[in-house]
């Protein structure tokens, strides 16, 4: 085990008072920057010792693209478990459906757009400023192509509806430990994660996989890639069902739990493989079952 001192980002506020970043030795490269140990200055992540060594690289996913046999290898078992998970669970989440039907007013479906994967170049040049922008020429369709989400592809998120059909008259808001708006039987399907179950569909369709980074609403995304260092970063993967950050980390909302978390995706990404994603999968049952970390 190493105890390394970080050095400040420049995203990141001077302070004296960050605690040392925990990682494993293995992970200590005096030698070369890393990209992850940058991200957690400051914040303490326990090492992750179950999590087979996959790349020593810093940049692996992130400037070093994934390797095609990889994405499809992964890939693959998305479909595999996607078909099966759909298949098996059905009578699941059709009772879940109807028990959500009687209970309270409202759909049985909640839809809402997420932000998914980005794969676009650092230094890709923005169309934005081209040359006819900088002569004050309008692009062609600029308005058509504005969008309120911009840092990575947008796509519709399912989930079985938890709380009640005005949760967020005033705005989007996460949600917290003991959250009002959640109705009785939502309590019950967020310990379970029954309510994520329809998001097997997404994982179908390909806009997310079984494991990877939670995928984030566009509303969030400005304020926390501003706050957390680093964080369009875990967007270079499909978002999952599930994932070290939701295994080890659970699912608080607040502005340390994300650093956690991106740093356990950014871990993720360096070390994304066949045979993480099915470690993780087994560990996320033993999570479904003890109904650790849900809100």
């Amino acid at each position: 085990m190493t105890v390394v001192r970080m050095n400040q980002t420049t995203n990141q506020p001077h302070s004296e008072n960050f605690a040392p970043c925990v990682i494993p030795r293995k992970l200590a490269q005096e030698d070369e920057p890393d990209l992850l140990r940058q991200f957690v200055s400051g914040t303490v992540i326990p090492p992750v010792l179950w999590l087979h060594e996959v790349s020593s690289d810093p940049n692996r996913g992130i400037e070093a693209p994934l390797n095609a046999t990889t994405l499809r290898t992964k890939r693959l078992l998305d479909l595999v478990g996607a078909i099966t998970g759909l298949v098996l669970l059905c009578p699941v989440m059709l009772a879940t459906a109807i028990a959500i039907k009687i209970s309270s007013p409202g759909e049985m479906i909640f839809s809402q757009q997420r932000v998914g994967l980005n794969r676009r170049k650092r230094n890709h040049p923005n169309r934005r400023k081209s040359s006819f922008r900088q002569q004050g020429i309008p692009g062609r369709r600029a308005a058509e192509r504005r969008q309120e989400c911009t840092y990575g592809r947008p796509f519709t998120l399912y989930k079985f509806r938890t709380m009640v059909c005005d949760a967020e008259k005033n705005g989007p808001q996460f949600a917290t430990q003991g959250d009002p708006r959640v109705t009785t039987l939502g309590r019950f399907m967020r310990k379970t994660r029954l309510d994520e179950l329809p998001q097997l569909w997404n994982v179908l369709r390909g806009d997310m996989s079984l494991v990877g980074p939670r995928p984030e609403r566009p509303h969030f995304i400005k304020e926390l890639s501003d706050q957390v260092p680093n964080y369009l970063d875990r967007l270079q993967l499909k978002p999952g069902l599930t994932g070290v950050a939701q295994v080890v980390n659970g699912y608080d909302n607040n502005i340390d739990s994300f650093k956690r978390k991106v740093a356990y995706d950014l871990l993720y990404l360096r070390n994304c493989c066949l045979v993480n994603d099915l470690k993780i999968l087994a560990r996320t049952v033993s999570v479904v079952l003890s109904g650790k970390g849900a809100m």
